[in-house]
């Protein structure tokens, strides 16, 4: 598939994963429709796709867990460019406790964003791209959602169910031009980690943070990019990409 001038959205593009993501399908030459909350950071990263790639960028301020701030992102993209081909389900956040430590507003926190946000993806542009029976959704798990890690729990929970919710949609597409990926990620270089907030477990993080030699934020997007540009014969269902330490 060539992504020059196909139509990109990409949750928690602002930073990270997503950013990279962004710039590296904009340098394939996709337009790409910049969603997060952040729009100063968003319109920097639209400046610098202007400046420096063949694509073109536009930016929605978007709030994931909205269900109406993703639709305006849909609407406002395929207004703009025509069609949405791609969907980078990206937008999520990382907050690491035990459980009897009781983080109880963080745990709906990673509910909201990493679960309700993808279904909210899902159901802003599934419908056209099933009219256009074409098209491309990517979501981000995590290692973590292939395996439970202590301090974890919910927020391995929430990747085990993005996992599934791909898994079930990969299956109930089959049979259409529409593919579905998985992404997991290991350790990335990433802010996620500057948000967790239990003391307990941040003593720990960071105390193992020296240990190893995390993937940064393109190694995720050059595996985007390698998946949205095999041939339509070609449905990559699941990439899990680890550090090698």
């Amino acid at each position: 598939m060539n992504v020059q001038g196909k139509t990109a959205i990409i949750t928690g593009a602002s930073s990270g994963i997503g950013e990279a993501t962004a710039f590296a399908l904009a340098n394939e030459g996709a337009n790409v429709v910049l969603g997060a909350r952040r729009a100063d950071r968003l319109e920097a990263l639209q400046k610098k796709i202007k400046e420096e790639t063949k694509g073109e960028a536009i930016v929605v301020a978007t709030d994931v867990t909205v269900r109406e701030d993703v639709e305006k992102l849909a609407a406002t993209a395929k207004e703009r460019f025509g069609s949405i081909d791609l969907l980078i389900n990206n937008a999520g956040v990382m907050l690491l406790s035990y459980l009897k430590n009781d983080h109880i507003d963080e745990w709906m926190q990673m509910v909201d964003v990493n679960v309700k946000g993808v279904l909210h993806g899902i159901h802003a542009i599934l419908p056209g791209m099933i009219e256009q029976n074409s098209g491309h959704i990517i979501n981000i798990s995590s290692v973590a959602g292939h395996e439970v890690f202590p301090a974890g729990n919910v927020y391995s929970a929430t990747k085990y169910a993005v996992r599934a919710l791909t898994m079930g949609l990969e299956k109930e597409l089959s049979k259409t031009g529409i593919r579905v990926t998985n992404v997991s990620p290991g350790p990335v270089r990433t802010e996620l980690s500057d948000h967790i907030t239990d003391e307990e477990v941040r003593e720990k993080f960071m105390s193992n943070q020296g240990k190893m030699t995390p993937l940064e934020p393109e190694d995720i997007a050059n595996a985007i990019v390698h998946a949205v540009k095999q041939p339509d014969r070609v449905d990559t269902n699941e990439i899990i990409i680890r550090n090698t330490n």
